[in-house]
């Protein structure tokens, strides 16, 4: 760790790094294209970031990263080629091409291999506020995920052991160029300040824990306000009971509800689709939620965690609904994927860019008023996703709502049913969204799920 990766950055260098990666790309380019390349892209990154660690008011870990990288695919007709660097040196750069280039030659033919056609190449190259570079140095992380930890173990007295608090900030630049003549730059920051706090002692412990995150400092939540959400999390959780076996109401909490939109996202991805490997084979059409239900992708929006305007492949990205009025609009795909399929690139090459998640109902509070006898899900535990069927089987904790409020804490249940069933069965989506993620979303309530509460 250097001296220099624990100092805040005071001035914003960001332009000619750009510059010099653009540099490098159509340097990478023209090699690739003497060599013999018939078509070539290259990727440049760079990345800087601190986080600092804290526990039980001692400074535990300080850790400085600073990386880059060069991605070079080539192709000789439909053969491809692929290979690394992170050395700027000519030698280097003459080296990673020459190997692309050996690997490509020796590779079958993929008849879907190839970039993305030249006529769908984002025209405009535009920002989008992503880029807020934060002063921060390690003194000053340190104070804020102390201040953090602090806020939540003063709370109360039944806050009993911290597994910590951290504050982190990053930045990332990226360069993406084609032999269409294509150049992409983009540059991102993030931020986050977390906190994880245990309620209790001995066997009657309990932990959770509360996070912010940003693309701006000023979007950050106060560390103390993070600690003591944090807190109350944690102590909602102490002396759970058990609940009878049987189908009721499931409310996922927004945090959690993102989880279901990302089983979608998966199930509808290209490559799901082409290796016949989804429980939605073939469903664009269909109607998988009720009649009210639309999920929309967003990349323009100002300050997005996921807004660009152009993908992996440096394709244009666009708004458009990916589900309306419950009916599926379209597949997730990159290029590849879409002459799989014999079909058109949605501009998702690398995932999709800001999901949106319209709302039917009111906040958390409304939705468990309304929903009688159930169970809220606050946290989901294990892998018990089958994608191929669809069968959801997870281990969860929450709350347990009787008449319409909250009665209780649970731990140690199980959640069960089937995606596509969950999907049909959405009763309510909240305007509680979660703005942590580039999946926005409330709270989503299903109507019916199997509980196997271990009575």
């Amino acid at each position: 760790m250097t001296d220099i990766a624990l100092t805040p950055v005071t001035s914003d260098d960001s332009a000619l790094r750009l510059e010099r990666m653009r540099e490098t790309a159509q340097r990478m380019l023209a090699l690739a294209r003497a060599a013999g390349a018939s078509q070539v892209e290259v990727s440049c990154t760079e990345e800087r970031g601190l986080t600092v660690g804290v526990r039980m008011g001692e400074v535990e870990t300080v850790e400085a990263t600073r990386d880059r990288g060069i991605g070079l695919t080539v192709y000789f007709g439909r053969r491809k080629g692929t290979a690394s660097t992170a050395d700027l040196r000519e030698e280097s750069l003459r080296a990673t091409v020459e190997q692309a280039c050996a690997i490509a030659r020796f590779t079958e033919e993929d008849p879907a291999a190839g970039l993305a056609d030249a006529a769908l190449m984002a025209g405009e190259v535009r920002q989008f506020d992503t880029w807020h570079p934060w002063a921060l140095d390690a003194e000053r992380a340190a104070a804020l995920a102390l201040a953090c930890e602090a806020g939540g173990r003063d709370y109360d007295a039944r806050i009993a052991n911290s597994d910590g608090a951290s504050v982190g900030s990053g930045e990332s630049l990226s360069v993406y160029a084609n032999s269409h003549g294509f150049t992409g730059v983009d540059r991102d920051t993030q931020h986050s300040i977390g906190c994880g706090l245990i309620a209790g002692r001995g066997d009657r412990m309990q932990r959770d824990g509360w996070y912010s995150i940003g693309l701006a400092e000023g979007d950050l939540d106060a560390p103390v306000a993070i600690g003591r959400k944090a807190a109350q999390r944690a102590l909602a959780r102490l002396d759970p009971r058990p609940v009878p076996t049987g189908k009721y109401p499931v409310l996922f909490a927004a945090e959690m509800a993102r989880s279901l939109v990302g089983h979608l996202l998966g199930a509808v991805s290209g490559g799901a689709q082409y290796r016949r490997a989804s429980f939605l084979l073939d469903s664009v059409g269909e109607r998988l939620f009720p009649e009210w239900m639309t999920i929309r992708e967003r990349p323009f929006l100002m300050r997005g965690f996921r807004s660009t305007s152009f993908d992996d492949d440096g394709v244009a990205t666009r708004e458009s609904p990916l589900v309306e009025d419950g009916v599926l609009q379209r597949y997730v795909l990159g290029s590849y994927a879409a002459r799989k399929l014999g079909l058109r690139t949605t501009g998702n090459a690398g995932g999709v860019h800001n999901i949106e998640v319209a709302s039917n109902a009111g906040g958390f509070e409304e939705l468990v008023r309304g929903m009688g006898r159930g169970l809220v899900v606050t946290e989901l535990m294990g892998q018990g996703v089958n994608p191929v069927t669809g069968d959801y089987s997870r281990g969860a904790s929450g709350l347990w709502v009787e008449d319409g409020a909250v009665a209780h804490a649970v731990d140690g249940i199980t959640v069960a049913g089937n995606l596509r069933a969950m999907f049909g069965g959405v009763e309510a989506v909240g305007n509680d969204v979660d703005p942590r993620s580039h999946i926005r979303t409330g709270s989503i309530m299903i109507g019916r799920m199997t509980v196997a509460g271990g009575d």
